[in-house]
């Protein structure tokens, strides 16, 4: 696929004049009018949210707790999460609802956990109870295999593939040489079973190269991974230093460069590595520069705007915005979209609801759950 730097785009910067968080605002888009409306705030800065079946929502906090969200109201914080290391970057993380939720009560959830050498990333199983008030089961399902006493770079996202195996985003933990140590399992995509076992699709699932649970190495810090529900397509977008932002499609086995190639530079404006590409090392389908710091990652699949199909969704930190990334028929970037620039604060999720809304959360100290939903359209 072709490869597109976003400071090329003819990018259009679109929201309507200065806007407010309010209960619910509306903002033009270059298509449809959008509503965006404050669902819930008064979170401490919230990472992750899912739509529960039947309504609701549960939202993560970075903090270490999980929260219900019904009608408005915010629930007592649900009991059993795992004591998580909140320090820096670190804390709880991602969130993900297995697919059987309705019936099972299932979930997956990321989290920087201490021990006595430092922190690292660890994912969890556990079943919310039917009162919704606390975790059941919570069972230990990856962990790295090297914790360390820095603070950065955990990842971490889940996405769930239609076989119901998971892919979990690493960071490099500040340490760019254990993106290329392929006996180390941070800078990765991490591939397991649902039970914590090493699926039989893995590119080193004997153990001899690279350790069992990896897919791909050469990441930096991957806060985005999603399936395009179309076609099934693994995509995930990473931080960049001083620019090189990007979205790749790891594939079994392959190195995404870090840091050997990056078209970033250091944060003292230095070169970092041997350039921007190198045989035997996979280039980004795109790349930010200046970087935008990206949180998530959607790809759009939903009735509710039919003009974003295939689209992919980016959560912004750096500038507090979401990009709409377009795609021609070939899959190839073609234009950006930036909505909601400055405000409503650094988004840090976005997913796409059941009708097709958009659920995104804000990093801040008083962060908040906005439903982004199709504007109606004026009689005037």
């Amino acid at each position: 696929m072709k490869r597109v730097s976003a400071f090329h785009f003819a990018a259009a910067l679109a929201f309507a004049g200065a806007i407010s968080a309010n209960a619910a605002d509306t903002v033009n888009t270059q298509g449809p009018a959008v509503r965006v409306e404050k669902l819930a705030d008064g979170l401490d800065h919230p990472w992750a949210v899912e739509a529960l079946p039947g309504g609701g929502y549960i939202v993560t906090e970075r903090p270490g707790r999980m929260r219900i969200i019904r009608d408005g109201k915010l629930s007592d914080p649900i009991a059993n999460v795992p004591k998580v290391s909140a320090r820096g970057q670190g804390g709880l993380l991602d969130l993900a609802l297995a697919p059987d939720f309705a019936t099972s009560r299932k979930l997956y959830f990321t989290a920087a956990m201490a021990n006595d050498q430092g922190s690292g990333t660890r994912a969890f199983s556990a079943k919310l109870s039917a009162d919704e008030k606390k975790l059941e089961a919570v069972t230990p399902l990856f962990g790295m295999r090297r914790f360390t006493s820095t603070n950065i770079h955990y990842g971490s996202r889940i996405a769930i593939a239609r076989d119901g195996t998971l892919f979990i985003s690493v960071g490099d933990r500040g340490d760019r040489a254990r993106s290329q140590d392929w006996q180390d399992n941070a800078g990765a995509i991490i591939h397991i079973n649902a039970d914590g076992s090493i699926p039989a699709d893995n590119p080193f699932k004997d153990g001899g190269k690279a350790l069992p649970e990896i897919w791909s190495k050469g990441h930096r810090n991957p806060q985005g991974i999603t399936f395009d529900a179309k076609d099934g397509k693994l995509y995930t977008v990473e931080h960049g230093a001083r620019g090189g932002d990007e979205i790749n499609q790891p594939e079994a086995g392959k190195n995404y460069g870090w840091p050997i190639i990056t078209y970033g530079r250091d944060y003292s404006g230095a070169e970092i590595g041997e350039g921007t590409a190198k045989e035997g090392l996979e280039q980004p389908l795109q790349y930010w520069d200046p970087s935008i710091a990206p949180g998530a990652l959607a790809v759009y699949r939903g009735a509710m705007f039919p003009e974003w199909d295939g689209d992919f969704l980016v959560a912004a930190l750096k500038f507090q915005l979401l990009s709409r990334m377009q795609r021609d028929k070939s899959g190839a970037f073609v234009a950006e979209e930036r909505l909601f620039e400055g405000n409503y604060g650094r988004i840090r999720d976005v997913v796409v609801a059941p009708d097709g809304a958009l659920l995104m959360v804000t990093d801040e100290d008083d962060g908040a759950l906005l439903r982004v939903s199709r504007a109606q359209a004026s009689n005037d």
